[in-house]
């Protein structure tokens, strides 16, 4: 009997419910004195659309000599992105708490997650509620190595993965820049993938993006966005920069994001800025200037569906003939 009611009743009486929810809401709108409510509540509804939508600071950020200044200046603008901007995920540059140079790795170098520098991206994310990349920083590991290496940290302060550099940054470009991190660091060898909301992100450091095996092995793997902290130079900035961003979206049909130190022209390292996001059309979104800058982007992860609905390059790969695997 309760059957038969329900369903001779039941699509007349839907209007009528969602009437009474909408209704509830408009109540709670009108009579909530706190603003921050209205205003959170309204982002929610803006931002939720079946978690589709993850809105992502990055923060391209001076660096110096000072260490504990280098990290108050990270956490001052991670709170102040917060206030204003309500992301749900924020990203740090490449080695944004020390200088960059092969001298200055082991000098500068802590355990994760005991370290000053976990410890205060643990805290700041749980406070937040937010996810933090925290960019890279030089990491004292086992048997006394020195990796370059990034954190995530989950809005519950929780370290969730652990990146380090897998391909290191060996270069000798005549006439230009030479430099050798093997000299100093020894090189990952893990993959790193996050699920944010349902939504993987891989996660690379400034010369993994130039390995394009890399990116294919996270996209199988069903990532929908690569991140990478990064410290291009003044010489392959602007000669790499924007093309090997463009290149990995589009060969890989996903987002990229670069999150770079501000440019120093007094360093010794001198950082190209720019950081930049790229959608799965492998258009640029967003991007900075050279400065200190912050950037925002709303990252809707149903472009990624619809390009590789339209271009269907991944199930038109000849996989009698060729594949990209990992084999670790």
């Amino acid at each position: 009997i309760f059957v038969c009611f329900a369903l001779q009743y039941l699509p007349q009486l839907l209007p009528f419910y969602f009437l009474l929810l909408l209704s509830s809401v408009i109540y709670l709108l009108k009579t909530s004195k706190s603003k921050k409510y209205k205003k959170n509540f309204l982002i929610y509804c803006k931002m939720s659309k079946a978690c589709n939508i993850m809105r992502l600071a990055l923060l391209q950020l001076k660096g110096s000599k000072d260490k504990l200044a280098n990290l108050q200046n990270a956490c001052n603008k991670i709170q102040e992105v917060v206030q204003e901007h309500r992301p749900h995920l924020i990203t740090l540059p490449e080695c944004f708490n020390s200088p960059y140079g092969t001298k200055y790795f082991r000098e500068y170098a802590e355990c994760i997650p005991t370290g000053t520098t976990s410890q205060q991206l643990s805290e700041l994310a749980k406070k937040c509620n937010v996810y933090i990349i925290g960019g890279s920083i030089p990491e004292l590991g086992e048997n006394d190595n020195i990796y370059n290496t990034c954190t995530v940290w989950s809005p519950q302060g929780q370290l969730i993965a652990k990146h380090r550099k897998m391909h290191l940054f060996d270069i000798d470009v005549k006439g230009g820049m030479r430099f050798k991190e093997s000299d100093t660091l020894t090189a990952g060898n893990d993959f790193t993938i996050i699920e944010i909301d349902g939504h993987k992100i891989g996660i690379g450091i400034c010369y993994d993006i130039r390995f394009e095996e890399m990116a294919r092995i996270y996209r199988n793997a069903g990532c929908e966005m690569l991140i990478y902290p990064a410290a291009f130079n003044m010489t392959t900035g602007p000669l790499h920069w924007e093309l090997l961003q463009r290149s990995r979206a589009n060969d890989n049909q996903l987002f990229v994001a670069t999150i770079s130190p501000a440019r120093d022209e007094t360093a010794e390292y001198v950082a190209y800025g720019h950081s930049m996001v790229v959608d799965p059309w492998a258009k640029i979104m967003k991007s900075a200037k050279e400065g200190e800058e912050t950037i925002i982007a709303d990252i809707d992860f149903s472009m990624v569906a619809q390009v590789r609905q339209q271009i269907p390059i991944s199930c038109q790969r000849r996989r009698d003939l060729y594949e990209t695997s990992k084999k670790c």
